[in-house]
């Protein structure tokens, strides 16, 4: 070995007689063992262990936003059908003058007298003399019996 201060002289170094040394156990140590070996850096185990955390925290957050707005998208479903049994409910406690058919839109009322009807004619199509109180909704019968919403009027049904 060379001595502090003292320089090396690169010619003397033989390239043949390195490129034969070997070590048994080559994993161990912390240079490369041979000319042709892949240079070996030490890793900082504390920038490893920072970026697997901020891709960990990352990856959950988009999991996580996505299970949110899967949440806010069956919360939207559960209200809309309550809204249907709703207005369901008052639709057949409400007058009619006819059998309404699966598929056919008509039209929810408040009459003055507080009492529901069920109408084949559309708010806009009364002109200037309106026999209701309040245009509560335009509905379509389905085939299980509910009524779709297709509009909502001035009251909350």
């Amino acid at each position: 070995m060379s001595k502090p201060g003292k320089k090396i002289d690169v010619d003397q170094i033989d390239m043949d007689k390195m490129a034969e040394m070997t070590t048994p156990n080559p994993g161990t140590i912390e240079f490369p063992h041979t000319v042709g070996a892949a240079m070996i850096k030490p890793e900082d185990k504390g920038k490893i262990k920072g970026r697997s955390l901020s891709a960990m925290y990352e990856q959950t957050d988009m999991d996580m936003k996505q299970i949110y707005d899967q949440m806010q998208l069956l919360a939207q479903q559960a209200k809309t059908i309550k809204d249907r049994v709703d207005v369901s409910e008052r639709i057949y406690q409400a007058q009619m003058a006819f059998q309404p058919l699966i598929g056919k839109v008509y039209h929810l009322y408040m009459k003055k007298d507080q009492t529901d009807t069920l109408s084949l004619i559309g708010p806009k199509e009364w002109g200037r003399s309106k026999p209701f109180e309040k245009y509560i909704a335009t509905v379509k019968l389905l085939a299980d019996h509910t009524w779709d919403i297709l509009e909502k009027g001035e009251e909350e049904i």
